[in-house]
């Protein structure tokens, strides 16, 4: 888990402004991988309690856009974010309790999969969602 300072880096590695809710928020998508927004508000305001929904979506959105996050949306469920972002890794979803894991690329690099027919396409990115039952529901 990387430290505020770390956090504060990110931020303006990216050039975007350093602010307490921006701070709270990757720190929680850090601790949290695949939570959704609901969570991640319950989170931030744990250390940071007056803060706003809307700065927290604000923030989501920001940080999504510069991409230090990664927003995933699996069918039927809301959205969810991770720090894990720029390596092309894929995830498992369990069908009875929603449980996400990441899967890593099976050949190692971006697109680890080749379209049958890329209709002209510059493909950079494959993005794969196995689903099953997580050990627990199984």
């Amino acid at each position: 888990m990387p430290t505020v300072e770390e956090l504060q880096q990110l931020l303006r590695g990216s050039e975007l402004r350093v602010t307490r809710p921006r701070v709270a928020v990757l720190q929680a998508v850090y601790a949290h991988p695949h939570a959704d927004t609901d969570s991640l508000i319950g989170a931030v305001r744990n250390d940071l309690p007056e803060v706003s929904h809307q700065a927290v979506y604000d923030s989501l959105h920001t940080l999504t856009a510069a991409g230090l996050v990664r927003r995933i949306q699996p069918l039927g469920s809301v959205a969810r974010y991770e720090s894990r972002v720029g390596d092309n890794h894929h995830h498992v979803v369990c069908r009875n309790c929603g449980a996400i894991a990441d899967v890593d690329c099976a050949v190692g690099h971006a697109p680890c999969l080749h379209a049958s027919d890329d209709h002209g396409f510059v493909i950079d990115e494959a993005e794969v969602i196995y689903w099953g039952l997580c050990s627990d529901c199984a």
